[in-house]
């Protein structure tokens, strides 16, 4: 695909056309030039246009040839030709544009010094090709290209540092959906599979609990590729054609009691409250939906990964008019989890009580967590209705 910048070099090539044609009838009919003088300027004038084509490559270069050119091609022919002032002024532009700011000024000024000497000094007053409001017109010009070459750049800088964070924004936000899928699922299949190992080495005779650790492990890892498949599927579903293979939905409110049961499975005594109690499926929008169950899933990967000595957790989720509430306690004693307690820094790299954070943050909610007397407690406040790309 062709660039944009060059596709517009193009246009401007094939403008000069007619440029350069009207140069040539109107010097046979009224210029009174000799056939080398005539063939001379009027070769300059296509050098001039044909240059334009490298001002992106070399912006310097090029607007020093269209000065010169300009400077020999005024002089030297009596019919004031278009082709190489407005390859100049084009020149000009560019070199703003590419961010010789210092260099597009320095030639401007260069320029209108040399027209004023040669139309004040070196001339008498009849042999004057400008007037003075021409001057003015072109010190004008020359200024306002180099402005808005200026301009330009300036806006397109701000565009790809926008573009720059919105793709570091996107990345986070694949990051923390990533490690939020696998980390819980991998944490408890670490946990089960320990557990097995120590069954089976204490009590070789007694298969059944063992049986029922590993095969808690398999459904674990079954939820776990269920869930990756998931998000991958909604990270791509903009590129993907109609009719294509469908992707499994997001994880929602009405999957806490599958978070529970998995916490369960670790020996953990998981109580799980709603309220309302069963929490309807259309209870809060999406968003809020998978902000909620990331939440309580981080908040119960962090119980069997740092509460020691923690043997229950409390899981209350309760709606309202206006927002959905949370609250994940246990009765551990371990230290704050990776990205910090409730006066910890966020580190915002999406994991841990940070990437809690910044999804409750995202929807215009809060979440607070740290230690208690009894243990580690999670709550958040997430609003029913989340706040706008515009407002956030």
């Amino acid at each position: 695909m062709t660039p944009p910048m060059f596709r517009m070099d193009r246009v401007i090539l094939l403008a000069g056309l007619p440029l350069l044609v009207d140069t040539v009838l109107f010097a046979v009919r009224h210029a009174d030039e000799t056939l080398p003088v005539l063939l001379t300027t009027w070769l300059l004038g296509a050098l001039c246009w044909a240059a334009l084509g490298l001002r992106h490559r070399r912006p310097l270069a090029v607007a020093l040839f269209t000065l010169v050119a300009a400077g020999v091609y005024y002089p030297l022919s009596s019919l004031d030709g278009l082709t190489p002032g407005v390859a100049f002024v084009l020149a000009l532009y560019t070199l703003s544009r590419a961010g010789q700011l210092i260099a597009a000024v320095t030639l401007a000024v260069a320029t209108m010094l040399a027209m004023t000497y040669g139309e004040f000094v070196a001339s008498n007053a009849d042999q004057r090709h400008v007037d003075n409001m021409s001057m003015v017109l072109f010190e004008g010009w020359f200024l306002a290209v180099i402005a808005f070459g200026h301009a330009m750049r300036v806006r397109q800088a701000y565009q790809e540092e926008s573009e720059r964070r919105a793709a570091v924004a996107e990345r986070l936000r694949i990051s923390r959906e990533i490690h939020d899928v696998l980390g819980h699922s991998l944490s408890l299949i670490s946990v089960q599979a320990g557990a097995a190992l120590h069954r089976s080495a204490k009590r070789p005779g007694e298969t059944a609990e063992l049986t029922r650790a590993l095969e808690s492990v398999r459904d674990t890892s079954k939820d776990a590729l269920r869930e990756l498949r998931g998000t991958l599927g909604m990270l791509r579903q903009v590129d993907e054609e109609p009719g294509g293979a469908p992707t499994a939905p997001a994880p929602g409110l009405a999957d806490l009691g599958r978070l529970a049961d998995r916490a369960r499975a670790t020996g953990l005594a998981v109580t799980l409250r709603t309220d309302p109690d069963p929490l309807p499926p259309d209870a809060v929008g999406t968003g809020t939906a998978l902000a909620a169950y990331r939440i309580v899933q981080e908040s119960l990967t962090n119980v069997t990964r740092h509460a020691a000595g923690a043997t229950a957790v409390r899981v209350q989720v309760t709606r309202d008019a206006a927002e959905l509430r949370i609250l994940v306690e246990d009765d551990g004693s371990g230290g704050a989890p990776p990205g910090g307690g409730s006066t910890g820094p966020d580190d915002g790299t999406g994991s841990g009580i940070g990437g809690m954070r910044e999804r409750a943050r995202a929807l215009g909610g809060e979440l607070t967590a740290g230690h208690t007397d009894s243990g580690f407690r999670v709550t958040a406040r997430l609003p029913l209705a989340p706040l706008s790309e515009g407002q956030a």
